[in-house]
């Protein structure tokens, strides 16, 4: 599907769990360049998109989003979709065995890639009470009292 050996690689895995992925020249800016959100579905320009990584996270907001609004035409991020999103791709990343670095470059996250890395690195997880309460994980205690593995294991990929 995509020339870039981790580009096709992270869109495999956004397809597996659902998500669908389509190839499109996207003329006009999109947030994250070359990728768009249409209807719950990724679009990749691969010509101008940058970061592989990039993909993790805009799958992230399409799987953190409600399923009844994940069909709009386009989503409408809160603060607290942001946050279960860098924890949802600290995940994705880790499950892929693939630097957590590709998704947290350094020039994205307005500068801020550097201190994520480093808060997910010492178990400082952003944004995973998002996740629980949507049941996509469960943080260490209550993964040991259903006896599953905690975050950044994920139950489900979708919420």
């Amino acid at each position: 599907m995509l020339a870039d050996p981790m580009s096709a690689k992270l869109t495999r895995f956004v397809q597996e769990i659902g998500i669908p992925v389509h190839l499109a020249d996207l003329p006009d800016p999109t947030f994250l360049p070359g990728i768009d959100i249409r209807f719950g579905e990724l679009i990749v320009d691969e010509k101008r998109l940058l970061y592989p990584g990039d993909l993790l996270h805009e799958a992230g907001h399409v799987a953190v989003t409600d399923p009844a609004e994940r069909q709009l035409e386009k989503l409408d991020p809160q603060p607290g979709d942001e946050m279960a999103t860098l924890a949802w791709s600290y995940a994705a990343a880790r499950h892929l065995g693939i630097p957590v670095e590709v998704v947290f470059h350094p020039d994205g996250y307005k500068g801020d890639a550097e201190a994520l890395i480093e808060n997910f690195s010492a178990g400082r997880y952003i944004g995973v009470p998002l996740l629980q309460y949507y049941g996509m994980c469960y943080e260490p205690k209550l993964a040991a009292e259903e006896g599953v593995d905690p975050f950044p294991n994920m139950l489900r990929w979708l919420r």
